[in-house]
């Protein structure tokens, strides 16, 4: 289960803590950082891009606090969410350091079209950054939630079947140009007799296929082919866990969503690999990670609304999109999970059939008791 960001930070005594801000790179790791005994010093230095590198510029900024007089008792980090995922926070929260990711569309910068940018600046600014999100500035910046090691790793299937899709409509437009610059227009390439129906085809001038293009089409579909093969093994784990006896929480979820109508055992399955084993704060936070805010535009005497954002997580609007909505609309507690309470509507006159036949509020209460 994530971590949430919005956890309730103690009070911090910077005599004896150190804040660092980590700009990550595939070069160099560029940090900057408020030590105890230099309050007005944003003490920098590059290090090698590795944990043992960080963990040694951790011990010199001790020693470099303790040559004046003061213990650090505490280390505070952050760095931005990117490429390098969440293995160094994790690692970090291992040696006892506190991390805070933070997501880098969140943080304001310098709106001039020319400006100066180095890792040094932004490192900078991830420092002045997390220190004013300590102190407890509203809207300064956006942590990210840190996943669990398991829950990362559950989802990644659920991804890859999602950049598979992708590829095999990639290969098959690219068969179906080149039969198209031929004449031909009705192959298709996703069927089992996709062999046999190419060694027929003919052109638009009734000539078999030339053969550079015949050679090409079949090492298309050679790859297509292991394409295919690769969905159809995710999809048959996604169907065992579905279908499993003694399944773990994850997949009990699985198991009582297809149960509800209208949901099938792949968007059951994004929903509770990408949104399930998320914390939310609010209904505010669930609707914006669903991409269901709204974009209101309101300046001088221009006062109207864009519609909904759309800017949610990627993989989750893949799934149902009406399952969605009603999870944005419904009060949170502190993670997806466990949204809310059960309903007490099931008295209430049905208005309207919902997933599973009944009234909206007895599919509401289906619902959210598989949410539990």
């Amino acid at each position: 289960m994530s971590r949430p960001s919005n956890i309730l930070l103690r009070a911090i005594n910077y005599d004896h803590t150190l804040v660092l801000a980590i700009e990550l790179s595939n070069k160099s790791w560029v940090l900057a950082a408020q030590a105890p005994g230099f309050p007005q010093t944003k003490a920098q230095r590059t290090i090698e891009p590795n944990k043992n590198a960080l963990l040694a510029a951790i011990d010199g900024y001790r020693a470099r606090a303790a040559a004046v007089g003061y213990a650090v008792d505490r280390v505070i980090t952050t760095y931005e969410a990117g490429w390098s995922g969440f293995w160094l926070a994790r690692w970090l929260v291992a040696q006892g350091v506190e991390v805070h990711v933070v997501q880098p569309s969140s943080v304001p910068v310098d709106r001039r079209l020319r400006r100066a940018k180095s890792d040094g600046i932004d490192a900078e600014l991830l420092l002045r950054t997390l220190l004013a999100w300590l102190r407890g500035e509203p809207r300064v910046c956006s942590m990210a939630p840190i996943p669990d090691e398991a829950d990362e790793d559950a989802r990644r299937s659920v991804r890859e079947r999602t950049e598979l899709l992708s590829d095999r409509v990639g290969l098959t437009n690219r068969i179906g140009a080149v039969l198209a610059t031929l004449g031909v227009n009705d192959y298709n390439p996703l069927l089992q007799s996709r062999r046999r129906r190419l060694a027929e085809l003919r052109t638009g001038l009734g000539e078999p296929i030339p053969p550079n293009a015949l050679a090409k089409i079949e090492r298309l579909l050679a790859r297509l082919e292991l394409v295919l093969a690769q969905i159809a093994e995710l999809e048959r784990e996604r169907d065992e866990v579905a279908a499993a006896d003694a399944p773990d929480r994850a997949g009990k979820m699985i198991q009582q969503l297809t149960s509800l109508r209208g949901i099938g055992v792949q968007s059951a399955t994004v929903l509770v690999r990408e949104a399930f084993v998320r914390h939310f704060s609010n209904s505010k936070a669930l609707g914006s990670y669903a991409g269901l805010t709204s974009t209101p535009y309101s300046s001088g005497g221009i006062d109207r609304e864009q519609g909904i954002g759309k800017a949610g997580n990627p993989p989750a609007p893949n799934g149902d999109g009406r399952v969605g909505m009603a999870m944005a609309t419904l009060p949170t507690g502190h993670r997806a999970g466990g949204l809310v309470p059960r309903s007490r509507r099931l008295n209430r006159p049905p208005y309207s059939q919902g997933y599973g036949g009944g009234s909206r509020a007895q599919a509401t209460d289906r619902f959210m008791a598989i949410c539990h």
